[in-house]
């Protein structure tokens, strides 16, 4: 018996959708790879030069933990202005602008040989860098419907995890094999290696992105009309849409709330993995980065798997509180078991595993209240609250060690905000954010009580 046409005709639509936006995966995303690489290359470098830079300059924990922290003070100042003006400018030529400055003011870090040389060029570096992660995710709501925006998310966050992977033994190496080369240390000659891609990469984002998809050259008239279609299909936000509405959405808070305790989870391993490798009795540079490769390749695994999950479930909340729950465990396994090196490896695993899966996933929440220029605003002011987390992690932890001469305590204190953030996810985050649009048989199965409900917090 003949199928109805119908029928016959709603799989090879799906297909030919997920195709299309297959292409345009890979034109757009790994670019954003790329440049995203170089960006935390660029941002957590710091952490490698340290083995050879603070004792060269005679610097404290203290110092190192205060300059590793004023990066995020200039990201926080300018990383609302940076993306309202790439909303007027657009992607292409304003991403390409902060990545050419960011490499450029990268670069100068080989000069540095006084703290306030330190301090100064690390809050430039944030100054410089800020807007290119918001800029991004916003660039992804042109294109993509809420429905698939967890998984290129996923993608796009993955460049933590390759920057973990490449960015530890490349580190080893420069330190270890170029250390006196042309008269330059081997920590000068990382902050100049690295910076150099970032350069390159701004002309290829100016040259190959798009701002819109009716602009995009490498579509055709039929796969742009579809991408919009869907576009216009998708959930749409209830109002907010200008600038001064961010600032009375209260969601806005709650989401910046639980942003910092993510970035203070992050930046609290990234900017001392090395240090605890090392605090374990492994000594060598170059297997000190081989080994911060594990953490990374465990956390590719389960981010892409967790985003794929999220998408294919239509759920938010329950996947990022176990992402923050499993950060938290995380933490407490390095604190009890600090200088054992097999635990304290798996404990890390923990933490990267559920702080990367976690990012993803949140950042599809904001264009769920927030549209226009409101996006664009909302979604940097959101980062740049949260990074402040990343100005008191590093220094946090640099101060313990001075006081104590252990990173014990600072641990402990990390898993306590992860807890924190698994609260106020499973609290605040009201269940018209967190779930994604449901469309046609399946919006019509949902009981009328979940469909209709109106959230009473956040």
């Amino acid at each position: 018996m003949a199928l109805p046409a119908h029928a016959a005709t709603v799989p090879d639509a799906k297909s030919l959708e997920d195709a299309l936006y297959r292409k345009v995966n890979w034109r757009i995303v790994p670019i954003f790879i790329l440049c995203f690489l170089f960006a935390y290359l660029d941002r957590v470098n710091i952490s490698f030069a340290k083995l050879e830079m603070q004792s060269d300059l005679g610097f404290s924990d203290t110092v190192y933990g205060l300059g590793a922290s004023l990066f995020f003070v200039g990201y926080f100042l300018f990383e609302v202005p940076s993306n309202v003006l790439l909303h007027k400018m657009g992607a292409r030529i304003w991403i390409a602008r902060i990545m050419v400055t960011w490499g450029i003011t990268s670069a100068c870090m080989m000069f540095v040989q006084s703290e306030f040389w330190f301090y100064t060029l690390r809050f430039l570096i944030g100054v410089m860098e800020a807007g290119f992660v918001p800029g991004v995710l916003y660039f992804f709501t042109q294109w993509y419907p809420s429905t698939r925006r967890a998984q290129v998310n996923s993608y796009f966050k993955s460049s933590i995890c390759l920057c973990g992977v490449v960015g530890g033994p490349l580190a080893g190496l420069v330190l270890g094999h170029l250390d006196g080369a042309l008269g330059m240390a081997g920590w000068k000659w990382l902050f100049l290696l690295e910076a150099l891609p970032s350069i390159v990469l701004g002309g290829v984002v100016f040259w190959l992105v798009s701002d819109r998809i009716e602009d995009a050259p490498w579509l055709n008239a039929e796969e742009k009309s579809l991408m919009a279609t869907r576009m216009a299909e998708d959930f749409k936000p209830s109002g907010k849409s200008s600038f001064a509405e961010i600032w009375r959405e209260p969601a806005t808070y709650v989401m910046s709330a639980i942003y910092l305790c993510l970035v203070m989870a992050l930046t609290g391993l990234l900017f001392w993995m090395p240090q605890l490798i090392r605090s374990a009795g492994v000594t060598d540079a170059l297997h000190i980065g081989w080994l911060t490769m594990v953490p990374y390749l465990v956390a590719v695994v389960f981010n892409l798997c967790v985003g794929y999950s999220s998408d294919r479930r239509r759920e938010r909340r329950w996947h990022m509180a176990g992402c923050a729950l499993l950060t938290a465990v995380g933490y407490l396994v390095c604190a009890m078991t600090a200088g054992d090196l097999p635990p304290l490896m798996i404990g890390m695993s923990m933490i990267m595993a559920g702080i990367i899966a976690w990012m993803p996933i949140f950042w599809t929440i904001p264009p769920r209240f927030l549209a226009g220029v409101a996006a664009a605003a909302g979604i940097a002011l959101i980062n740049s609250i949260g990074q402040l987390g990343g100005v008191i992690a590093p220094f946090m932890i640099g101060r313990v060690r001075d006081l104590t001469g252990a990173t014990t305590p600072a641990l402990y204190v990390l898993s306590m905000v992860s807890l924190l953030a698994v609260g106020l996810i499973l609290w605040a985050v009201p269940k018209v954010h967190y779930r994604t649009q449901l469309q046609g048989d399946e919006a019509q199965a949902l009981p009328v009580a979940e469909a209709t409900e109106v959230p009473s917090r956040a």
